[in-house]
């Protein structure tokens, strides 16, 4: 490989001090060793700080004071980020052991390729595993017509491409990062790596479940922005077209058959418990 590409991982978090430890011990504990971890709390009263103080050290800049959001807080992290791969985690989500060292691998081996994709696991507010989210190719028509059906923390992608398209847009709330895949796609195909990379938590209180109905007005401005002609048709057939060729696709990459792998329990246990 040579010289390792430095990565630059963001963490935004707010109120969410149950899960962040585990969030940071996921990144920290990765041992990659061209890692720049950035942190960015909003100011949180439930103890965050502390438990990112704790790591500082181990940081490349982190801060807690009050911003306008999740978007704002990623967009503040960016911009102190210096590396040539970039990527976030939210702070209720987890990376698999060695999925930075997969990434750096890839990108390394593929100067072609300008963002990546990996699968993921879902798992619950305790730690214990869901499901396994094993992912189809990349298809503009299933993303914009069916879901967004990118894992964010298993999306990284080259910083010259994030300052190609402009980065994050404030704009978003909830659909910050189907935004960016969308404008990211108009200029580069993603690559879809076979690789479970992250976990996402799946609970009532996390962010997309509680605010469905406003993620769908923001999913829905993106559908008219990107395919005007087309969204201005009945929806049903067209999320029924897209729904099929999602099934197929996805049942080809043996999607509907993955299960969680055996040795990712015990290391969910162990993070989980691990204060």
């Amino acid at each position: 490989m040579g010289a390792l590409p430095r990565i630059s991982l963001v963490t935004c978090s707010y109120q969410q001090g149950r899960f962040l430890g585990a969030t940071m011990r996921s990144v920290l504990e990765q041992g990659y060793p061209a890692l720049e971890y950035i942190v960015v709390d909003g100011a949180s009263t439930d103890g965050s700080a502390e438990l990112i103080a704790a790591h500082a050290d181990r940081l490349a800049w982190w801060v807690s004071e009050r911003d306008r959001g999740q978007t704002d807080a990623l967009i503040k992290g960016f911009a102190r980020s210096t590396g040539d791969i970039q990527g976030w985690l939210c702070s209720d989500d987890l990376l698999l052991p060695g999925a930075l060292d997969t990434v750096a691998d890839f990108f390394a081996r593929h100067p072609e390729v300008d963002w990546l994709y990996g699968d993921a696991l879902w798992i619950d507010a305790q730690g214990l595993p869901l499901r396994a989210k094993k992912e189809m190719g990349w298809s503009r028509t299933v993303f914009l017509f069916d879901h967004n059906y990118l894992a964010q923390p298993s999306v990284f992608w080259r910083r010259s491409l994030y300052e190609r398209v402009g980065g994050l847009q404030r704009d978003w709330n909830l659909a910050m990062d189907a935004d960016l895949w969308l404008r990211f796609a108009r200029v580069s195909r993603p690559h879809h790596v076979a690789q479970y990379l992250s976990c996402m938590r799946y609970y009532p209180e996390q962010k997309t479940r509680a605010l469905k109905p406003a993620g769908r007005k923001e999913d829905e401005a993106l559908r008219q922005r990107e395919a005007p002609t087309l969204a201005a048709l009945p929806r049903w057939p067209l999320r029924a077209a897209a729904r099929g060729l999602r099934w197929s696709l996805k049942a080809a990459s043996g999607g509907y058959t993955a299960s969680v792998p055996a040795a990712c329990k015990p290391w969910l246990q162990a993070l989980e418990i691990t204060k």
